[in-house]
């Protein structure tokens, strides 16, 4: 696959086929905690840009702003994440990781990394170079949109 992708100047079919197998790959491997893929999502954008409110984790994450307050009060109650005040604006409330969702994000991305590592290993030098190049490439272009 990796030369029909390369040789084909990476179509972007080609390109999503592949990177649903290493997101699968990579989701298997992980065995801290049961989280559902929006779980561990929202927890791991929480982890990654800080407490949020509601409104922000549900745009960001392409859900309604109900069906947001129902997986954090799910999250809640598993002891994964914690409403908080605004410091900003006292009515304002946001979401924060509790000590054990942060534990948890950081374990899952410790093993998924080791996964990804390993995978990295059995790649050519010239496959691992180009892979070590283009992905943080593609998560600079990714944050660049994000933040327009």
């Amino acid at each position: 696959m990796h030369n029909r992708v390369m040789d084909s100047g990476g179509s972007g079919e080609e390109l999503v086929v592949a990177f649903e197998q290493l997101v699968r790959y990579a989701r298997q491997v992980s065995t801290a905690g049961s989280l559902s893929m929006a779980a561990s999502s929202v927890l791991g954008r929480i982890g990654r840009e800080g407490p949020q409110r509601l409104t922000e984790l549900a745009r960001a994450e392409g859900v309604s702003q109900p069906g947001m307050t129902q997986q954090v009060t799910r999250m809640e109650r598993d002891g994964l994440v914690r409403r908080i005040a605004s410091t900003d604006d006292r009515r304002g409330v946001l979401v924060e990781a509790t000590d054990a969702g942060a534990d948890l994000v950081r374990q899952r991305r410790a093993e998924r990394a080791e996964a990804l590592r390993e995978l990295m290993g059995r790649l050519d030098p010239q496959e691992r170079s180009a892979a070590a190049i283009a992905l943080p490439a593609l998560a600079r272009v990714i944050q660049a949109e994000a933040s327009m």
